[in-house]
């Protein structure tokens, strides 16, 4: 069906009554705002009857104005921009009307000789029957046509309906598909903000169990630090005590060997005495120290091996193989809020190392026996 347009005059520039109609049309209904105009925080503006329409779609449960239970608002989003709108008990009702639309809307009214609804000073014709106006709907062809079309023309046969019903009932459809995509919209927008709480928390529970499992690790490297300065100092008491022992021993040996030293040279210098008389008068007493210095040259000695410090062994192979084997382990959700609720009524006492776990999403790392008394770091010899 081909028809033209009709245009009638308007009062003043045409350019300009265009231009400041399509700034007045509803982004909803996709018509001239109806009043009462409401403004949404984002400085856009919808009838009221459209914007409750919209918010009714994003929250079906909301009481209806007037209703005897107490609603708690709601929300919806703002169909230009997507700013979400924040509504309290008062629903759409509790918006300010945009005074300022609703006097422009007055005052185009009175200057323009067009109908208030969008585009009806373009009067469609009929271009078989130039004066006939396009007044009816084909619904067989699915195309608006005209009067005559329907009686004598190319539409004959087919099954028409009023063309204001038909706009009526696709407007109402198309402002229905628009709801609905606002609120699908509002859906998908509710879904990607979850899931970006999602990551944040993600990333926060990641950030706290590396934090945690640092801690247990640190504990560990305390408690082996602890354990190697007892046995380093168990080492070096008895180096201590060895090494105490033989000097004093060498301080024994090396008096006598003085003392013998000093005999020896007094023997000496008797020897060499030419007078007997005077040889014989110190001789016994000189004789008599020189065999006691003899007899207690055979002092303490040490034992075979005393400077070995071999005992001093540990066979720490089974914690290094204990180590390599930590890992987490899953645990299921119960036994974690079990063990975390444990946790915080008592805290971890030192000597439960052993079952030191770092929980969180399902897994924990065990180090359970690593330093129990099951496992033991072999004594060293004394």
């Amino acid at each position: 069906m081909n028809f033209a347009l009709g245009f009638k005059p308007l009062l003043g520039d045409s350019n300009t009554m265009d231009n400041l109609e399509k700034q007045l049309i509803c982004p909803i209904c996709l018509e001239m705002f109806t009043k009462p105009v409401v403004i949404l925080p984002c400085q856009h503006n919808l009838c009221r009857k459209c914007a409750n329409d919209v918010f009714q779609a994003s929250n079906p449960l909301w009481q209806t104005r007037g209703s005897s239970s107490v609603s708690t608002g709601g929300r919806f989003r703002c169909p230009s921009c997507r700013h979400e709108v924040v509504l309290d008990r008062h629903g759409v009702y509790g918006l300010q009307r945009n005074l300022l639309v609703e006097n422009i809307i007055d005052i185009y009214k009175q200057e323009s000789t067009r109908p208030i609804h969008t585009k009806s000073e373009q009067q469609l014709m009929c271009e078989e029957h130039e004066d006939e106006k396009i007044n009816i709907y084909c619904l067989s062809c699915e195309t608006p046509t005209c009067s005559m079309c329907k009686v004598f023309g190319a539409h004959k046969d087919c099954e028409v309906a009023p063309l204001q019903n038909v706009y009526k009932r696709q407007k109402t459809e198309l402002s229905d598909g628009i709801a609905m995509l606002v609120a699908g919209n509002d859906s998908v927008q509710a879904l990607i903000s979850q899931l970006e709480t999602i990551c944040r928390t993600i990333e926060e529970n990641s950030q706290r169990q590396k934090q945690q499992l640092c801690e247990k690790f640190d504990t560990l490297y305390a408690i082996l630090e602890e354990k190697k300065k007892g046995l380093v100092l168990c080492i070096g008491q008895e180096q201590d005590e060895k090494l105490a022992h033989v000097r004093s021993l060498i301080r024994q040996h090396g008096d006598h060997l003085e003392g013998a030293s000093k005999l020896v040279e007094s023997a000496i210098q008797s020897m060499e005495e030419p007078q007997m008389a005077v040889f014989l008068q110190g001789n016994k007493e000189l004789i008599k120290k020189i065999i006691d210095t003899a007899k207690a040259s055979n002092i303490e000695r040490t034992e075979p091996g005393y400077e070995n410090m071999d005992h001093f062994i540990i066979n720490t192979d089974d914690i290094a193989d204990m180590l390599r084997t930590i890992d987490f382990q899953t645990v299921s959700q119960g036994d974690a809020a079990e063990e975390g609720f444990e946790a915080e009524e008592g805290g971890v006492a030192e000597d439960e190392v052993s079952q030191l776990s770092v929980e969180g999403d399902g897994s924990r790392l065990d180090t359970a026996g690593l330093l129990s008394g099951k496992r033991t770091v072999p004594a060293a010899k004394k």
